[in-house]
């Protein structure tokens, strides 16, 4: 089972909403009984497959519609391990964007009825949680998905993988101590959110080119960093670089700290001035 399938087990997780969850759950789990489908949705199945994903259901006619408003399943929103968040476009959209062929809800939700079901999602009590793959391709999606980063604040786990992000330096993460940003647009460490916490930061595959602000980290308790396949990596004295600006960090890119890894010692220019009798 894939990563962006299996998602990360939490008990804090299985409070939240079913009206946020995904096609994204471990069907691997023999605890977990398999949906029944009907033979509308088997027929529906056949002509069209998620791309990559395990999923019983026919996401590509039912990506836009949350848990609760699917018709004749019989999976629920405790079952779903990667919940998905981010939300579909308007009617209206798509019907400009001519995607008349996707099912919508039977009604559209009130104002009230949106705060109401933002109330009942809990994600304040979410311990860890994954949220990668999520296909954050329109800028209201960014903006809905920050809102529940900007909510996580117990959240000690978290995995943000390959969601097209470029700037979270406005979102503060108190608590987390293991954080995930594999496959995204970042391209400075400024970008980050802020981890006072932080224990394990992995930034593998983004654009950063410099270690220009680095030094932010330095006052964490980080113990290990991962920064494969970023430009930076090919910098010279790499690894003596990032051990200089982080003198606590045990491990880099999965290797623990070696003797040549450590900064040269400096040199004072008076210890180099020789002495003339």
């Amino acid at each position: 089972m894939s990563e962006s399938s299996s998602g990360l087990n939490n008990t804090s997780c299985l409070r939240f909403s079913a009206s946020y969850s995904s096609p994204c759950s471990d069907l691997s789990d023999p605890e977990i009984p398999l949906p029944v489908l009907s033979s509308r949705n088997r027929e529906l199945l056949q002509q069209s497959r998620d791309s990559g994903i395990a999923s019983p259901l026919p996401s590509d006619s039912f990506k836009y519609l949350t848990w609760h408003e699917l018709e004749e399943h019989d999976v629920q929103g405790s079952q779903i391990r990667c919940p998905r968040v981010r939300e579909g476009p308007s009617a209206e959209d798509c019907f400009f964007r001519r995607k008349h062929h996707v099912h919508y809800g039977k009604k559209q939700a009130t104002e009230k009825e949106k705060w109401e079901k933002r109330l009942q999602e809990n994600w304040e009590d979410c311990l860890s949680l994954n949220l990668s793959y999520q296909d954050l391709g329109d800028l209201y999606q960014v903006e809905n998905f920050k809102r529940i980063l900007r909510r996580l604040i117990r959240v000690e786990r978290l995995w943000l993988v390959d969601n097209f992000l470029t700037d979270l330096s406005a979102i503060c993460l108190p608590r987390c101590k293991e954080l995930k940003l594999n496959k995204n647009h970042f391209t400075s460490f400024k970008q980050l959110p802020k981890v006072p916490e932080i224990r394990h930061l992995s930034l593998e595959e983004n654009n950063i080119e410099t270690l220009h602000g680095l030094s932010g980290l330095r006052h964490t308790p980080l113990e290990s960093l991962v920064l494969k396949r970023n430009p930076c990596e090919f910098h010279e004295n790499y690894r003596q670089l990032v051990f200089s600006k982080l003198p606590n960090l045990k491990m880099l890119d999965g290797i623990l700290k070696l003797p040549e890894d450590y900064p040269p010692p400096v040199t004072s220019f008076l210890s180099k001035m020789c002495t003339i009798l």
